[in-house]
C-alpha cells in the first residue's frame, strides 16, 4: 500500500530506543499505522482526547507529526512496543504544539500517552511516561514538563501523578478550562512560567 521509500533505513533514526522491563519505545513505522489507526479511531481511546474518532487522513498525520517532532525540537513520540512480541501498543512522549491556550504554554514539552484498550490497567502507561520522562529530564534541557489531562480520566490522572507531574491550575483551550499539570525536572533550580 506504501511506497518502498517511505520505509526508514536502517541507522537512520533521531529516536532513542529505550527498554524498561515490560516495554521497547522506538520510532514509528509505516508498518504501525493499521495499528495506530485502529487505537486512534476507537471511541473509548479518544473519549478524553479530544473525543473525536480519527480518521485514515487524521492518524496518517499524525504518524507524520510524530516523525516530525524529533528533527525540529530534538525530542517527540515514541512507538510503545510489548517487549515480548514487538507489537505496537501505543504511544507516548512530548510535543509543542503549539495550542492556543490561554494562558500559553508554547515552548513546555507537553507529556502525552495512549495504549491501546487491551493494554490498559497493567501499570504499561505508567512504565513508559516514567520512561520518557527519564529520558528528557536526561537531555538537561527544560525545567519543565506539563500535561494536559481531562478531570473524567482518573487512570491518566494516576499516570501523571505517578510521574510527578503536579496540578497548575487549567488553561483554556477551544473555550473548556483544561487541567494543566506541571513537572519540574531534577535538574530545575527555580523555573520562571505563567503558571507559577
Amino acid at each position: 500500500m506504501f511506497p518502498k521509500t517511505a520505509t526508514a533505513r536502517k541507522g537512520l533514526s533521531l529516536v532513542p530506543r529505550i527498554e524498561t522491563r515490560r516495554l521497547i519505545l522506538d520510532t514509528h513505522r509505516v508498518s504501525d499505522f493499521d495499528d495506530l489507526h485502529l487505537m486512534w479511531s476507537d471511541p473509548a481511546i479518544v473519549q478524553h482526547i479530544g473525543g473525536e474518532p480519527s480518521t485514515r487522513k487524521d492518524s496518517w498525520a499524525r504518524l507524520l507529526r510524530y516523525s516530525g517532532l524529533w528533527p525540529i525540537l530534538g525530542y517527540g513520540y515514541w512507538a510503545v512496543r510489548d517487549k515480548s512480541s514487538g507489537q505496537y501498543i501505543g504511544d507516548v512522549g512530548f510535543g509543542d504544539f503549539y495550542r492556543d491556550a490561554e494562558p500559553s504554554i508554547i515552548g513546555i514539552p507537553e507529556a502525552g500517552w495512549v495504549l491501546k484498550g487491551s493494554f490498559h490497567g497493567r501499570g504499561l502507561a505508567s512504565e513508559a511516561l516514567a520512561a520518557a520522562v527519564g529520558w528528557l529530564d536526561g537531555t538537561e534541557r527544560f525545567q519543565e514538563t506539563c500535561c494536559l489531562v481531562s478531570r473524567n480520566n482518573p487512570a491518566s490522572l494516576r499516570v501523571a501523578e505517578k510521574a510527578q507531574y503536579r496540578p497548575s491550575g487549567t488553561v483554556l483551550l477551544s473555550g473548556q478550562e483544561v487541567p494543566f499539570f506541571l513537572r519540574r525536572t531534577p535538574n530545575s533550580v527555580s523555573c520562571r512560567t505563567a503558571h507559577g
